[in-house]
Order: C-alpha cells, then sequence, then structure tokens
C-alpha cells in the first residue's frame, strides 16, 4: 500500500505519533511519503520504503498571511499523482484534512480517486475546532473525510458534543515503541544527575500554559521539602522564562535542570523517579504513556484523556485540575516508601505494554483496508 501521512513536523505529540506510525508502516512493508513543511523531528531515516516531501509556501505581497492549505492542496496532488499513493492519511482537521479534501476534489477532475483518513489528537478540536470562526471548517472537513480516528474515548466525546459529526469516529489509541525505553541503557549514569539518596522528578512538555508548569514547579517545591529531589524539566516554550524566574524566587533553582528540546527522551525517563503532567487538557497524554514505558509512575491531572492511560492507585494518581496539595501528598506517598515506588514503576511498565505500536498499527491497516474497500464499491 502507498501512504501519504500529512502531519505538523514538530516535536508535539500528534507529529511524534505521526512520524512512528510511517515508520512503523514501513517496517511492515508499505511505501509512505511524508508530505510538510519540514522533515518531522524523529524522521530520522529516509529510505527506500520512507519518502520526504516537502511543502514550499511562495511568498506573495497581496497575503497578509501567506496560504499554507492552497500550497498542501497543490503539494498533495503531484504527490498523489507521481507516486501514484493510495490513501492520504492526516493528522488534525485544520489544516490539513481540509486541504486533503481540496486535493481529494482537484484529483477527482481528472479521474483519480484517493481516500482520507482523518485522525484526531486534541487542540484541534478542543481548542481551535471549536472557536466560532473554525467550526464550520472542522466540521466539514471530518464529515468529507472517509474514515475519522480519534486517540482517546474523551477526545471522539468531545467531538460528539462539539460538533454536528455524520461520520463513525473509531477509537485508536496512541502507542509508544517499548522496543526504545525500559531497560535499554545498561548504564543510565543516573549518578550524573543527582545523588544517590535523591529522587528524580521529571516534566516534558512544550511548557505552554495549558501544561499547568507553575503547577509542576508548586508540586516539587513542596515535595524537595519533604525528602532530598532534583526536578528536570524537558521542553521549550512561553512558560520557561515565567518559570525560571518562579524557580529563583523559590530558591530551588539548583535543584532544577532546565534540559531544552531533546531528542534523548529515552535517556531522560532513564533517570527519573516521577513524571508529574498536571495539564490543563490533555486528549491522551502521550508523555505519561512514553513515561510509564520506562518504569516511571504517574501524577497527572484527571483532564481529558489521562485515565484512559494512567490508573488510579496503579500506574500512579489522578486529581483534580490546579489541586497541587493532591498531588503532593500522592507523590510523596509513592516516593517516601523504596518498595512501594518500585510496585508502581512494575504496575507503570505493565499498563504501558497494551500501548505497544505492535498492537496499535495494525489497526489502522485495517482502517485503511476497509476504507479503500468501500470507496471502492462506491
Amino acid at each position: 500500500m502507498k501512504i501519504g501521512i500529512v502531519c505538523y513536523p514538530t516535536f508535539g505529540g500528534s507529529g511524534v505519533v505521526a512520524t512512528e506510525l510511517g515508520l512503523e508502516l514501513s517496517k511492515r512493508g508499505h511505501e509512505v511519503h511524508f508530505i510538510t513543511y519540514n522533515q518531522p523531528v524523529r524522521l530520522e531515516l529516509i529510505s527506500n520504503n520512507v519518502h520526504y516531501h516537502e511543502v514550499n509556501v511562495p511568498e506573495y505581497p497581496l497575503f497578509h498571511y501567506q496560504p499554507y492549505e492552497l500550497a498542501l492542496s497543490s503539494k498533495l496532488v503531484d504527490m498523489v499523482k507521481l507516486y501514484k499513493i493510495d490513501i492520504l492519511h492526516v493528522h488534525y482537521a485544520i489544516p490539513h484534512a481540509y486541504a486533503a479534501y481540496m486535493a481529494k476534489k482537484m484529483l477527482r477532475e481528472e479521474g483519480i480517486f484517493v481516500p482520507i483518513v482523518t485522525t484526531l489528537h486534541g487542540t484541534d478540536i478542543t481548542l481551535v475546532g471549536n472557536h466560532p470562526f473554525y467550526k464550520p471548517a472542522v466540521t466539514f472537513s471530518i464529515n468529507k473525510s472517509d474514515a475519522v480516528t480519534a486517540v482517546s474515548e474523551s477526545l471522539k466525546n468531545d467531538t460528539l458534543r462539539l460538533f454536528d459529526i455524520k461520520r463513525h469516529i473509531s477509537v485508536v489509541p496512541n502507542f509508544i515503541d517499548l522496543e526504545k525505553y525500559g531497560d535499554h541503557f545498561t548504564d543510565c549514569q543516573r549518578s550524573m544527575m543527582a545523588k544517590p539518596e535523591e529522587r528524580i522528578i521529571t516534566h516534558i512538555s512544550n511548557l505552554r500554559p495549558v501544561k499547568r508548569v507553575q503547577d509542576v514547579i508548586s508540586v516539587f517545591y513542596n515535595i524537595q521539602k519533604e525528602i532530598p529531589a532534583k526536578l528536570m524539566l524537558v521542553g521549550e516554550g512561553p512558560e520557561r522564562e515565567k518559570v525560571e524566574q518562579r524557580c529563583n524566587e523559590l530558591g530551588i533553582y539548583d535543584k532544577v535542570a532546565f534540559l531544552g528540546k531533546s531528542n534523548e527522551i529515552d535517556k531522560i525517563l532513564c533517570y527519573s523517579d516521577l513524571f508529574l503532567l498536571p495539564s490543563e487538557a490533555e486528549s491522551f497524554g502521550l508523555a505519561a504513556l512514553e513515561a510509564m514505558s520506562s518504569s516511571v509512575p504517574v501524577i497527572s491531572s484527571n483532564a481529558g484523556g489521562i485515565s484512559e492511560v494512567n490508573k488510579q492507585g496503579v500506574t500512579g494518581f489522578l486529581s483534580d485540575v490546579g489541586d497541587v496539595d493532591d498531588m503532593t501528598k500522592n507523590a510523596l506517598y509513592i516516593l517516601k516508601d523504596e518498595k512501594r515506588l518500585e510496585t508502581f514503576k512494575a504496575n507503570a511498565r505493565a499498563e504501558a505494554i497494551k500501548f505497544d505500536l505492535h498492537a496499535i498499527v495494525p489497526q489502522y491497516e485495517a482502517i485503511y483496508e476497509d476504507t479503500l474497500t468501500k470507496c471502492l464499491v462506491l
């Protein structure tokens, strides 16, 4: 099968999942074409089965904002014709599903039919799509897709609640490549980050307000008052400067490592004893799953689809958004007892196995095949 994948080529969860999906599909014998404006950050290998096609947006003085959707649609038309792509899998309704539909209509004029599978990841529904300005376009894009998936039951329910959707939505959860996590590092070199008696707490995100990084600092501040601890903050974003200032004000700056963007998440997680994810909104919680894959228990909010990943009292604990005191209490409950910590670590890894890519990717293959079959009948 020849599959075109359209995604954001960034460190965000949707781009990571789309890239990992394409790489695994290529290993399973499919020809995969990534079509986007930059090479995806985790797309390290271009091979006979993996191709990358850059979308260039020409500068026109006429436009106040350059028309990416127009450039993407045109590129999709060219790539489908040139490589005889069988199906397009687009990640995010806006602008990707919208652009794919326009490409589909242009190709139809030339007697070429290519179905569209749209995967909803979260902010395209809960933030962008729910804005009155974009809502009609999001509704249209979803309903004009040939198949639609969502990464969690929570996101599916939000989509059906917020939009007038006529299409069936299949839930296909995000996944993890377990071979990259766990006991991969025989020498974790934990001593580089902390003393033997110190617990290492980790948070990974794009440091946007929705991630509530200030709550991460508050919880860590409370933890380090009770037990020796270090905090590793991974990522870049608009909250970083405020967070650094807060750490200075609290007198804990020397206990916090700001690691910026990193492609070594698996190595960072091998150091970690606990993962914090107090987000205000999460359609799935891929960062939590990555932590659990490395046997790191999770303290999180109960927002969105996180509870479908982090199991209360088993892999960690969930609290109401903003309840720093409850998060602190739960974190200390895990961290203060070595035997209890080891139990939570083992539970986290066991739960993560359910989301291994070898169990999830075949679900996408089945959707492609079913969609192609139905469209051929029509």
